[in-house]
């Protein structure tokens, strides 16, 4: 306490009273712990600030008292609580934070039965979501109730990477709802989700399957990837970025990108389904003239699994052998026959091109 005697003494003298000459005034209610009342900040420390009470004297405010977003600059009038009316030399021990708390409850409770859409600014974050604090009260924004536009879309579920994209949005406004609200449990749940559902909701009515659009990769991961279109989700499915064969979205698309699509489906959690690919002629048809029925070709090996192999005949192009056509023997293993990425020579067994399937053998290529 030997700064806050130091500190008290110091602005007592420059206002030239004592507290016995304060008592003295037929003016002066002696405070009492809880007691709300006014003041002018005449000092800011490193540790503390000192509060000029008029008749009431001189408080002390103690940094973990003050509350994040609250003024702290010499004359500044701010309205305090007292958590003890006499301390060292007769200096108040008081808090902002506390009398902006009382207050803060009811109406953090009146915005949450009311869904009203407020602005807040996060002040630090961790890999759950945002920290905030609003009418003197520390709240949370966890990461599953912010909209599309800050999700964190990383690969793997990456902690770290999810806490660097977070980071990104402190001191930075966001509009949110009041979730879930308990002075009791000291419980105070925000959700960004919530306050631009209605706003999405309306834009998901304009939307129709077929219509392109054009929005920003917001996560690339190994199924695909994420675009944020003015508020409004979509993903971008491996199999729907490029008519070539695609083994990495990253190839392909990286965060940041601006991108048009077309919409495939949207389902019924608002979620749109795009495809880059379908904005452009299917060069399958033109390539897949190369090939005849009958003819040897060589391939490479692109997917192997227990029923066949899958075989990359041009950019565009694969086409399947069977397991019956790799060998007489009929227990053969694929696994034993094939390595990705190799080259075989394969003879074209059938062409559909309605359905675009391409069936080779191995063995009559023999």
């Amino acid at each position: 306490m030997e700064n806050i005697y130091k500190g008290g003494m110091e602005y007592m003298s420059k206002v030239n009273l004592t507290m016995d000459e304060l008592l003295a005034s037929n003016e002066v209610q002696q405070l009492k712990v809880g007691d709300v009342t006014e003041g002018e900040i005449i000092s800011v420390k490193k540790h503390e600030i000192w509060v000029d009470l008029g008749a009431n004297g001189i408080g002390v405010v103690m940094r973990r008292e003050i509350g994040y977003g609250q003024p702290i600059e010499i004359g500044e009038k701010i309205t305090v609580s007292v958590v003890d009316p006499e301390i060292e030399e007769g200096h108040m021990l008081l808090s902002m934070r506390r009398v902006v708390k009382d207050r803060g409850w009811d109406e953090l409770q009146r915005l949450s039965e009311e869904k009203e859409v407020i602005e807040i600014v996060p002040y630090d974050a961790n890999r759950g979501g945002l920290l905030v604090e609003l009418e003197g009260i520390r709240g949370f924004l966890p990461v599953s109730q912010l909209a599309a536009g800050h999700y964190p879309r990383v690969s793997g579920a990456d902690k770290d990477e999810i806490l660097s994209k977070l980071n990104s949005l402190i001191n930075k406004p966001v509009k949110v709802t009041v979730l879930d609200v308990s002075r009791k449990d000291n419980k105070l749940i925000f959700s960004e989700k919530e306050a631009v559902k209605d706003v999405v909701k309306e834009r998901f009515g304009k939307l129709k399957v077929g219509e392109e659009i054009e929005g920003v990769v917001t996560g690339v991961t190994d199924f695909g990837a994420f675009v944020n279109a003015d508020g409004i989700e979509g993903l971008i499915h491996i199999s729907e970025i490029s008519w070539e064969h695609v083994e990495n979205p990253r190839d392909y698309l990286k965060v940041g990108d601006s991108v048009k699509a077309k919409i495939i489906s949207i389902d019924k959690d608002d979620r749109l389904s795009l495809s880059i690919k379908q904005l452009s002629e299917d060069p399958w048809i033109e390539q897949v003239k190369a090939f005849k029925k009958g003819s040897v070709v060589e391939g490479k090996i692109t997917r192997i699994t227990p029923f066949g192999a899958f075989v990359q005949l041009s950019p565009v192009v694969e086409a399947l052998v069977h397991v019956s056509e790799m060998s007489s023997d009929e227990s053969v293993d694929p696994e034993k026959i094939f390595q990705l990425n190799e080259k075989k020579k394969f003879k074209v067994i059938d062409i559909d091109t309605e359905s675009r399937k391409i069936a080779l053998s191995l063995k009559d290529a023999k």
